[in-house]
This record gives C-alpha cells, structure tokens and sequence, in this order.
C-alpha cells in the first residue's frame, strides 16, 4: 500500500482544503472498516487521509424538537444504546445494530456505510424511510441532498471533488411514525445481504396509512426507494391485508437484481415481495405502540 499523509483536522473547513488540495488521492476515515481493507486492495492510491472523528461537529448527536442530527463519524452503538433514539428511530436501530460486530460498531458508522454506497450496505435503506437528509461540506459551501438521491452506482456517490459528508438530518417523527428493516443472508459468515427491505408508515387518528416508504438493499445498482409500492398503501387501512400485498408485489417489481454467488434473481424478487410485507406489518405495529 502507498504510503500516505494522516491528517487530523479540527474544524469541516481544515478537512475539505485537505480533500480539495489531493483531489482523489485523498479520503475521509470515519471507522476505516472499508477505507483501510479498499486502500489495501488497491483501489485507490491515496496521498492523505482525513480523519475525521477529531472534528467535533461530526461526532455531535443532537435530538431536538425538530429532528435528530447526528454526525457522519457517529459509531454505530452511539446510536442504539440511546434509549430516546432507539424509541423514536426504530428502523435506524434494527441497521445500526446489525453493521458487523461489536467491535465494528464501537468504530464504523451509518455515514461511513452510506459514503461507501454498496448496494447491499444495511444503513441506507433505513435512513430513506425515515426521510433523512444528508448535509455535504464542499469548497463551494454546503448544500443538502436526499439520502435516496446520494448512491450513484455501485460504490459510487454524489460527493465532488473536495466534499465530504457533514451529517445527516431525521425529521422528527409524528406519534404514528413506525419503521422497521430486516435483511436476508445467507449464513451467518456471509454478512451480506441477499435482499433487504426498509419501511416506515405514518398512521392518520383514524388508523389509515397517510404516508408510507419502502426502501430495497442488495437488488439493484444503488438501494432503491420503491415509490410504487409505498403509494400501494397510502391511503388504506392499516389492516388491509390486501394492501400489504399489494405492496409486496409492487416491490418486487421495483427490484433490478442480478444472479451471483449469493442468490439468482427470482429468488431475491420473491426476498423482496416476502420482506417487504413482513416490514410493512412491523413498521405498522411499532406506528401503534
């Protein structure tokens, strides 16, 4: 591996001159989880990394009135250790929880996870369905992109040149606010998801569904905010089964997978159509309690 400056900056502005300056031959480090391991196998050949866990504002949780901001670097067990989170932002727990091992979670984060925009990353789809918002530092200032707007491709994101990732912004759920994500693999040692669902639902005072999202991992290029199937529910009573199925089936044909060594394409359609159903009727349980 090439030899490499370590930078710890203090402030976003010191970080984004160092990023701007070395242009692609520069990282931000969050965990290092993946930095480190893609660093390693060659894919980039970097002349500095940024570290940036020594700036204050990206290690900064904040659970206001409005919505929860919290920090690109945040760890993982931060977040779900926090009961007041862990009740409000449920879907955010399930991925938070299942991002590697312990040891993995007290370093990587949700904003590392969604930086390195792989399909199947657990932290992505979450954040969609709870409307996050991603706040991005750049020689140019900041701007605000949608989180289903961030992957471009495969590995792939919206950054330019000298941006990085600030932190990213929930707005504060309603009492009928209920999310939920569980993902599918193959065994144990293969931590990566074959298909993964998120979905959130706003109940209205009469129990219908106001407002509900489906976010796919792990079935197409980039995670896929599946609009179709969350207008299957908008509007219908939270028991409407057929709705639920409906749903399902509008998931899986939103899904784009292909086959490779860890499932084939109809097996992760049907993933998808099952998942998606079982998360709707979670998220739906967890909007009522």
């Amino acid at each position: 591996m090439h030899p490499f400056a370590y930078v710890a900056p203090k402030t976003v502005d010191e970080a984004v001159a160092v990023l701007e300056k070395h242009g692609d031959r520069a990282r931000p480090i969050a965990g290092g989880t993946d930095l480190l391991v893609q660093a390693r196998g060659g894919r980039w050949d970097l002349d500095a990394v940024v570290d940036i866990k020594t700036i204050p504002e990206l290690v900064s949780i904040d659970n206001g009135s409005d919505g929860l901001t919290f920090g690109a670097g945040v760890p993982c067990y931060q977040l779900y250790e926090n009961p007041e989170l862990s009740s409000e932002y449920p879907g955010i727990m399930d991925a938070a929880s299942l991002i590697g091992g312990i040891q993995i979670q007290s370093r990587a984060g949700l904003g590392g996870n969604l930086c390195n925009a792989t399909p199947s990353g657990d932290g992505i789809c979450p954040l969609i369905v709870h409307y996050a918002t991603c706040v991005i530092a750049g020689p140019s200032g900041r701007r605000e992109l949608p989180v289903e707007d961030f992957c471009t491709g495969p590995g792939q994101n919206a950054l330019g040149s000298g941006e990085m990732l600030v932190s990213l912004k929930l707005p504060k759920p309603g009492s009928g606010f209920g999310a939920a994500y569980e993902r599918f693999i193959p065994r144990n040692e293969m931590d990566i998801a074959v298909a993964g669902v998120a979905a959130s639902v706003d109940l209205d005072s009469s129990g219908n569904i106001a407002k509900a999202r489906v976010a796919l991992a792990s079935v197409g290029p980039t995670p896929i905010l599946a609009e179709a199937a969350g207008g299957e529910l908008a509007g219908k009573s939270a028991d409407d089964e057929s709705a639920i199925a409906a749903a399902g089936a509008a998931a899986a044909a939103a899904a784009s997978p292909i086959s490779d060594m860890r499932g084939t394409i109809e097996q992760r359609r049907h993933l998808v159509e099952v998942l998606t159903k079982r998360m709707v009727s979670k998220a739906i349980e967890r909007a009522r309690s």
